[in-house]
């Protein structure tokens, strides 16, 4: 990794990049694998939630009184299993709560009772289709999600848009700076969801590589390849809940892509201030519709005006 240079392909540094955090990140804090399910929830649970999917999407395509009590029979199977595994969880955990308030584990028992805290988010596991069938199997689920966002999100007919000159007020505009990189890391949130790279926030040890890849970055106006890629999560809004389009969209950039968004909004940020009137409060640093929405109703009133 000392020999980034700028000739190097920017794929390649970035790759280089990415498997010495990786690695260094393995080797003093180990991989911790993210569990989807409760602590509770096993292989046994799963067999069960797919007895249940399959006697709903039977009883979904074939109201019969044959289905209706099958799938009833097997949710109470389902539920009762489901109840068994979570009170032995609970009680087992109580006891660990126990031992910690006992023997002054503070650390512990704090994290212990937050997970007790933590609301319950409900999964979606039937969606419905371009055709308004419903679809179970997360094959489908998944190729669902992948052609609503891609129509949403993907630009057609970009050469209809007609191109105009654009005239920037510095034609020389001066590379990135290492304080720049190292203020745009300091505003990287922690605790926050990693990207494709699967690279959090936090850390300083490797800004000086970071900044040498942002130049050549800046230089060659090309960007590695993986940075082009986000994560898009789905957030529900309102309606029906199987309908991807009571659904909006975040899309998670890579880790250190953020970095060089950061450089980039705030160098343009004074541009965009200058340009932008008053009346735009929405989106902007110390500003909000609620301020300019009171301030017009203290003008209608000045203006005796009720």
């Amino acid at each position: 990794m000392e020999n980034l240079i700028d000739d190097e392909d920017i794929n390649r540094a970035w790759e280089n990049i990415k498997e010495n955090i990786i690695t260094s990140a393995k080797e003093s804090l180990g991989l911790q694998e993210l569990k989807q399910h409760k602590p509770w929830f096993d292989e046994e649970c799963l067999g069960f939630l797919d007895q249940r999917k399959q006697a709903k999407m039977q009883w979904i395509h074939d109201p019969s009184r044959r289905n209706v009590d099958n799938l009833n029979n097997v949710g109470r199977d389902a539920s009762r299993h489901f109840r068994n595994k979570k009170k032995a969880y609970l009680k087992a955990k109580i006891e660990e709560l126990e031992t910690n308030s006992r023997i002054k584990n503070i650390r512990d028992l704090h994290r212990g009772v937050n997970d007790f805290k933590k609301d319950y988010q409900p999964r979606i596991n039937i969606v419905k289709d371009d055709k308004g069938d419903l679809v179970a199997d997360s094959h489908s689920i998944l190729a669902r999600w992948r052609n609503y966002f891609s129509q949403i999100l993907n630009v057609h007919g970009v050469n209809d848009v007609r191109q105009t000159g654009i005239h920037t007020a510095e034609p020389l505009v001066p590379e990135p700076s290492a304080f720049e990189v190292e203020l745009a890391i300091e505003k990287l949130k922690s605790q926050k969801s990693p990207g494709i790279d699967q690279i959090p926030a936090g850390g300083k040890t490797i800004r000086c590589k970071i900044h040498k890849l942002i130049i050549s970055i800046w230089n060659k106006k090309e960007l590695p390849e993986e940075w082009k890629e986000s994560i898009i999560v789905p957030i529900y809004k309102k309606g029906g809940n199987t309908d991807c389009s009571n659904y909006t969209a975040i899309a998670v950039l890579p880790t250190t892509c953020k970095i060089l968004s950061n450089i980039l909004l705030s160098r343009l940020t004074p541009y965009a201030e200058e340009i932008i009137g008053d009346h735009q409060c929405g989106f902007r640093r110390s500003r909000s519709t609620t301020g300019i929405y009171s301030a017009f109703v203290k003008y209608l009133r000045k203006m005796g005006i009720q």
